[in-house]
C-alpha cells in the first residue's frame, strides 16, 4: 500500500512540476537562458582547472565559481525566487516519491538455523557501532558466539580457527574489506555467510538487501532468515565482495598527505591523469569488441554491474546473482580518436577481464588501498555464498526493480499506482 500512494504522489507531483516549470520558462525568457549559459560556463571553467596546475588552474576555477554566481544572481533578481523553489522542492519530492515506490521486499526461502553460527566484529570500525549497539551480547542472546578481532589479530587466522572448532555459519559486522575475508571462507567451506552493516558504508549490505540501520537485526539471519546465493569476485586470486578502482582515486589515497587533505590530493592527481601529456595511469585493456585499449582516467571493476547516471537507484547494482564483472572506464581511452565526442565514461560486462601495465597498479579494493602486481586478471564466480537474511531486511537491492529508462520508469510507476508492478527476482 505503501508502494501505491508513493507512485500516486510522485505521477501527481511530477507532473504538476514539469507544468509549472514549462510555464516559468516560457515566462521568464530569456533569463532561464542566461542562467543555463552561466551554468555551462562554470561547469567548462571548472573541467578546465581541474585538467592543470598552477595559475592555469585558479584561473579556470574562479572563472568557474563566478558564472555560478551570476547564475544565482540571475535566479535571485528574477523577481520569481519563490517559484523557482516551488518547482526545485517539486523535484525532490518527485525523486523521494519515485524511490520509495521502486523499493522492494523479497521473501526468501527460509532455511533452518546454524547449530554454531559465529560473529565476528571489529569493535573500531563505523565509529564503534559494535560496541553502541553491544552486538557481543545481542549475539549471545540469539546463540551466536561472538568472537571480536583485536589489535594485531589476523581476521582470516581468526576465521578458520572457528571453522575447525565446529562453526557452520559465519557472520562478520565491519567494513567490506573484511566482509570479503570473511565471505571467501564461507564460500570455500560451503557454509552460510551473514552481512551486519557495521561499517561506515556498508555498500555490500546495501546491495544484499540488508537493513543498513538495522544493525541488530541483521543478526536474525541466523535465527530465521532466509538465504539466497550471490556472486563473488577476484582480482588475482583475491576475493572482492563490491569493486577493485584503478587510475585516478586509487592513485591518490596512496599519495602521501591524503588523509590530511583529501579534495587537494585528489586535485594534484587529475592532471596526472586527464591533463597533456598525463602518462602516470596508463593502463592497458581490451574492450567489449575485442579492440585494445589504453589509458583512461580510472576502471571500476565490480562484482556485477553498478547502475550509473540514474535518478534512482545509482551507485547500487540491481543484482549481484547475475554471474559477470562489471566493467566500467571513466575517460575516453588515449588512443581514440574521438575522445571529446565520446560519453564520460563507458561500461559493459563479462565473466573475465584483465588489465596489463608496464609497473604495479596502485588499486583500492573494497575501499582498501593496495598495490597490485600486474597484469591483473580479473574473474567472477557465480553463485557461490549462501547468504543469510533476516526475514525483516529488503532481501534484494534498493535498484532491484528500479527501471533502467525514463519511458520504463513512467510506466513501472503507473503499474505500481494501480496494483501492477513487477516483483525482484529472489
Amino acid at each position: 500500500m505503501k508502494r501505491r500512494v508513493a507512485a500516486v504522489v510522485a505521477l501527481v507531483v511530477g507532473a504538476a512540476t514539469v507544468v509549472l516549470g514549462v510555464v516559468v520558462a516560457i515566462s521568464q525568457f530569456p533569463r532561464g537562458l542566461g542562467v543555463l549559459a552561466c551554468v555551462v560556463i562554470a561547469a567548462v571553467s571548472a573541467w578546465y582547472g581541474a585538467l592543470r596546475r598552477g595559475v592555469a588552474r585558479a584561473a579556470g576555477l574562479y572563472i568557474g565559481v563566478l558564472a555560478l554566481a551570476g547564475a544565482v544572481i540571475l535566479i535571485a533578481v528574477g523577481g520569481s525566487f519563490g517559484v523557482d523553489l516551488l518547482v526545485l522542492a517539486g523535484l525532490l519530492i518527485t525523486l523521494a516519491a519515485t524511490r520509495a515506490s521502486f523499493s522492494s521486499h523479497v521473501d526468501l526461502p527460509r532455511v533452518p538455523a546454524p547449530r554454531h553460527p559465529v560473529l565476528f566484529y571489529n569493535p573500531r570500525s563505523g565509529g564503534g557501532k559494535a560496541e553502541r549497539f553491544a552486538l557481543a551480547k545481542e549475539a549471545r542472546d540469539r546463540g551466536i558466539e561472538p568472537i571480536e578481532l583485536k589489535a594485531g589479530d589476523d581476521l582470516e587466522t581468526l576465521v578458520r580457527g572457528a571453522v575447525e572448532r565446529g562453526a557452520d555459519g559465519l557472520a562478520m559486522a565491519g567494513g567490506d574489506g573484511s566482509q570479503a575475508i570473511v565471505a571467501a571462507i564461507a564460500a570455500e567451506r560451503a557454509l552460510p555467510y551473514a552481512c551486519v552493516p557495521a561499517g561506515t558504508r556498508n555498500h555490500f549490505a546495501l546491495d544484499l538487501g540488508v537493513d543498513r540501520d538495522d544493525v541488530v537485526g541483521a543478526l536474525d539471519a541466523f535465527v530465521d532468515g532466509g538465504e539466497r546465493l550471490v556472486d563473488l569476485a577476484e582480482v588475482n586470486g583475491r576475493v572482492f565482495v563490491n569493486n577493485v578502482s584503478l587510475g585516478l582515486y586509487a592513485e591518490a589515497v596512496q599519495r602521501s598527505g591524503y588523509r590530511e587533505a583529501k579534495l587537494r590530493t585528489l586535485l594534484d592527481t587529475v592532471p596526472d591523469a586527464l591533463g597533456a601529456g598525463g602518462s602516470e595511469l596508463d593502463m592497458r585493456w581490451t574492450g567489449p569488441g575485442g579492440d585494445g585499449h589504453r589509458g583512461g582516467a580510472a576502471v571500476l571493476v565490480s562484482n556485477n554491474k553498478y547502475r550509473l547516471g540514474r535518478a534512482v537507484g545509482s551507485g547500487t547494482r540491481p543484482r549481484i546473482d547475475d554471474g559477470l564483472l562489471g566493467i566500467t572506464v571513466l575517460g575516453a581511452p588515449a588512443d581514440s580518436a574521438e575522445r571529446r565526442l565520446q560519453r564520460p565514461w563507458r561500461e559493459w560486462s563479462a565473466p573475465t577481464f584483465e588489465v596489463e601495465a608496464d609497473r604495479p597498479l596502485p588499486a583500492g579494493i573494497d575501499g582498501e588501498a593496495l598495490v597490485l602486481d600486474a597484469p591483473l586478471h580479473f574473474r567472477i564466480r557465480p553463485g557461490v555464498l549462501r547468504v543469510r537474511i533476516a526475514h525483516q531486511h529488503p532481501g534484494a537491492s534498493p535498484s532491484a526493480t528500479a527501471p533502467e529508462g525514463l519511458r520504463d520508469g513512467l510506466a513501472e510507476l503507473v503499474r505500481v499506482a494501480l496494483g501492477r508492478d513487477r516483483k525482484p527476482a529472489s
